[in-house]
């Protein structure tokens, strides 16, 4: 077996242990405060890197995403709490600190699953939520060459786009009439679909409550980390941390878009982010 192979093999048993112990362990263990559900290539990585500077979080115990309402949906909810840290670790960190310390995970598919708001309703009522959206042109282009990369797309994107309506057709049936069904094609192949945003954002927010449900715009974040992060503290309830570092991450080089394509995509996506910023009270930064 290569070093590689046999690296990645340790990696998988020694994550299925600590799943496990976590599971054993789960009446201790703390079940989420708040999750950041979308969007994907939408800085999510960028906002939970600096977030886990801040002292008053405690993070998941294996990685930022613990994809449970999505992909992992067949898993019991102990095996989900297992991925938490425990209670009196959250308590003597809240007591040394004087303040209090919150715990959650940044699942950027959970905005765009049709089931997932339902379920996160059903098991974390009065969950906080957040979404970071993205430019949508931008960010179906990011997308694509993300999946690309990964091997989940293997046409060029012009052609996915084109292809993406065939591809979807029946999938989110799918998805909601069975717990278990995974769908390529709605997780890796949905580039233009997952921009359409206003409607995912009014479903999560008709499940979860529009005050737990706190919106925020990457390129403002981007542009001036320090306030749009102070604002996302404040929804959360922890101080704000202003000296913290905010990086760009998961960022992949490509090469530019032909400005025809552009603007077939801003001509597509006019009417949702007309229907975004009514619903927001605030136009977003693509559209400024």
């Amino acid at each position: 077996m290569a070093r590689s192979a046999v690296g990645r093999f340790v990696v998988r048993r020694a994550g299925r242990a600590a799943r496990m112990m976590g599971s054993l362990s789960a009446d201790q263990r703390a079940l989420p405060d708040f999750l950041i559900v979308g969007t994907q290539r939408g800085g999510t990585t960028s906002l939970f890197k600096a977030l886990l500077g801040h002292p008053n979080f405690m993070p998941p115990r294996l990685r930022k995403g613990v994809h449970y309402f999505d992909v992992s949906y067949g898993e019991s909810l102990r095996w989900y709490q297992g991925h938490f840290p425990r209670n009196a670790q959250i308590a003597e960190r809240a007591d040394k600190l004087g303040s209090r310390v919150v715990t959650g995970e940044a699942s950027p598919y959970y905005m765009w699953h049709p089931s997932v708001p339902d379920r996160i309703a059903k098991h974390l009522p009065g969950v906080k939520t957040v979404a970071l959206l993205r430019d949508p042109v931008e960010r179906a282009y990011s997308g694509h060459a993300h999946e690309f990369a990964r091997g989940f797309e293997t046409e060029t994107f012009e052609r996915a786009i084109e292809l993406e309506p065939e591809r979807l057709l029946g999938e989110p049936q799918k998805l909601m009439a069975d717990p278990t069904y995974q769908s390529h094609a709605m997780q890796h192949q949905a580039h233009v679909g997952r921009g359409e945003y206003v409607d995912q954002l009014i479903t999560v927010a008709d499940r979860v409550g529009r005050e737990n449900l706190l919106v925020l715009d990457s390129h403002d974040y981007f542009a001036d980390p320090k306030p749009v992060f102070a604002r996302f503290c404040e929804f959360l309830s922890i101080p704000d941390a202003p000296e913290l570092e905010h990086d760009v991450h998961n960022a992949r080089p490509r090469s530019k878009m032909s400005p025809d394509l552009e603007q077939l995509l801003r001509d597509h996506y006019a009417p949702f982010d007309a229907r975004l910023a009514d619903w927001l009270g605030w136009t977003p930064s693509w559209r400024r």
